[in-house]
């Protein structure tokens, strides 16, 4: 058949396309439909249509279709093909849940036996698809449930938060015992309890008796009406907790850093599953 060369506007391209869009889970199917264009290819529109018609019966009667966590991650995985690079926190906790899916999806559509496919459009879409059931597990080495890294990420790791939590407590006693006199003294009112501000921990005092605490004034309230003050006596160890801080940070920059490097040799492999995703948020 011969189209004429308006034929996509005749009826309405832009807005098939737009309707579409507006239905799919994420930036990849998005994405994928941002391509999709006319075909006069009767093997592969046939081929389109049937994976069309299994993905409305798999709809209409599979309950446990893995639908969650269609995130795009292809744009760290292509800035981190650079040596030095790595993936952020919330990125590593998108790719662990996006590949959950992918390798969801996959088990989804081949079942044990090849006889028992039941989707063969969609099992030949998805039979060289990698799902990375190792590296998944790789990952939950390092991020917890919520995609924090776990303190047993490293034992440098676990030594630091352990620090840090020790050095907490230890600013927390100190500030409770000089509340408590300055309560008593009637320098703060019996309400009041130790605060943060500027990640440091400080005690909220009225103006009149900022002199009666010694002390860091670090901040005072939008109506000027309170204080507040790193008392002296925290002011060390309030220093160290910051640079535990900053050694945590460091120490989580290396974590990432060293599993980007084992990713690093994957990153076409995956980006290649992640296109399969995209097509299957498409169709």
């Amino acid at each position: 058949m011969i189209y004429p060369q308006n034929f996509e506007q005749k009826i309405g391209f832009d807005q098939i396309r737009s309707i579409i869009k507006d239905k799919c889970l994420s930036a990849l199917g998005i994405d994928y439909t941002d391509r999709m264009k006319f075909s006069t290819g009767y093997e592969t529109i046939r081929k389109q249509l049937n994976q069309t018609w299994e993905f409305l019966h798999i709809i209409e009667n599979a309950d446990d279709f893995p639908a969650n966590f269609f995130f795009d991650v292809r744009p760290a995985l292509k800035r981190i093909r650079i040596e030095g690079t790595f993936l952020e926190e919330a990125e590593l906790f998108d790719l662990r849940r996006s590949l959950d899916t992918i390798q969801g999806i996959v088990q989804f559509l081949h079942p044990g036996d090849e006889e028992d496919i039941k989707y063969p459009y969609l099992y030949e879409l998805s039979k060289e698809i990698s799902s990375f059931p190792q590296l998944i597990k790789r990952i939950d080495t390092i991020l917890d449930k919520f995609g924090h890294i776990k303190d047993n990420a490293s034992p440098e790791l676990a030594q630091i938060r352990s620090n840090i939590t020790a050095t907490l407590s230890g600013i927390s006693r100190s500030l409770n015992a000089i509340l408590r006199a300055a309560q008593s003294e009637g320098f703060v009112d019996k309400e009041v309890s130790p605060t943060m501000r500027d990640g440091r921990l400080v005690i909220p005092v009225a103006p009149s008796y900022k002199r009666k605490i010694k002390g860091i004034v670090h901040d005072e309230s939008a109506s000027g009406k309170t204080i507040f003050i790193e008392p002296a006596e925290v002011v060390e160890a309030n220093n160290r907790v910051r640079e535990l801080e900053n050694e945590e940070r460091r120490e989580i920059v290396r974590i990432l850093t060293s599993f980007t490097d084992e990713l690093r040799p994957l990153v076409d492999e995956i980006i290649y599953s992640y296109e399969f995703l995209a097509e299957i948020d498409f169709i």
